[in-house]
């Protein structure tokens, strides 16, 4: 596995620096504020890693989420305002029910496997709201913890900062070259001797167990969990329309694409009526002028501009 280069290391460094002296500067709004993008950035490095790298397009990421967020609540509530344990509980739930449904899942290739992770997160919905034992559709209250808008943050810092570290050492290893064949063609890789199932599984857990730590964060964040928000759609439309203004498959789509998509909600708050619908026209401009992603399209200035002045 090769080591990112020393200026990259020593940008993360910088950022997560600076990311973490916000909160003693910031207000209980900014430091919600600044809790859902890290949130949102820890989806979307994931479902890159997936679809991006990997060429898994999954649309199940409230699946993952909402199972993190159950099993946080759950495993809280039995060991009593503990968090670290809860939150490893939420990563492995997760990550073992991918490896568990992949099974059946990776019988199917495109489109196919695409409705069948969409599918599998309305069942999931759909289970929760009538099983009894884990509360039905009035979900679970998770009692005696009650963190700080100041803590979250913290939390959803580690978490992103994490999962920043990971996804890039594994973007940086001749493991990714194996992601990509399985990409562009699995039959080819597959004959070159690739084990494609493999490379799926391994890509698909390590995406379900960051989603699940989402998910468990948000269940510290709410303080209760109910199907109809924890297996929502919103979280796999969020974090699809993240990576996909960013620029899928690009190292640093993810991160300019929550930039854009944070700062677009915050602008719209005022008008919440019409905010699905500009985030909507706004997606479609980006597919369709810009589709590697506005990562993509400032690479290509930033290109053009060391030509000019080299030449």
């Amino acid at each position: 596995m090769t080591e990112p280069p020393r200026r990259e290391v020593l940008l993360w460094l910088v950022s997560v620096a600076l990311l973490a002296a916000l909160p003693y500067a910031l207000g209980p709004y900014w430091q919600q504020l600044g809790f859902r993008a890290l949130q949102l950035l820890t989806l979307a490095m994931a479902w890159n890693l997936l679809a991006g790298y990997c060429g898994q397009v999954s649309l199940g990421t409230g699946a993952f989420v909402g199972l993190g967020a159950y099993a946080m609540a759950l495993c809280g509530n039995w060991l009593g305002g503990a968090l670290l344990v809860p939150m490893l509980a939420a990563a492995l739930v997760a990550g073992a029910f991918a490896a568990l449904v992949s099974v059946g899942l990776f019988r199917l290739r495109g489109l196919y496997f695409t409705i069948g992770t969409l599918a599998l997160a309305e069942a999931l919905r759909i289970l929760m709201v009538n099983l009894s034992v884990f509360g039905g559709a009035s979900g679970i209250v998770l009692a005696g913890v009650a963190p700080t808008f100041y803590w979250l943050y913290w939390l959803a810092l580690v978490v992103a900062a994490g999962t920043a570290l990971l996804t890039r050492l594994v973007q940086g290893s001749p493991y990714a070259l194996a992601m990509r064949a399985v990409r562009d063609d699995e039959d080819v890789a597959r004959a070159m001797g690739v084990r494609t199932q493999r490379v799926k599984l391994a890509t698909f857990v390590l995406a379900a167990v960051l989603m699940g730590l989402a998910g468990g964060l948000q269940a510290l964040k709410l303080g209760a969990i109910e199907p109809y928000g924890a297996f929502g759609m919103r979280w796999t439309i969020d974090t699809v329309a993240v990576v996909i203004i960013g620029g899928l498959g690009s190292r640093w789509g993810p991160y300019l694409g929550t930039l854009v998509y944070v700062a677009l909600g915050e602008a719209l708050r005022n008008v919440p009526e019409l905010h699905s619908a500009i985030a909507g026209v706004f997606l479609l401009l980006v597919i369709r002028l810009a589709p590697q992603g506005l990562w993509g399209v400032l690479r290509q200035r930033l290109a053009r501009t060391a030509e000019r002045s080299g030449a």
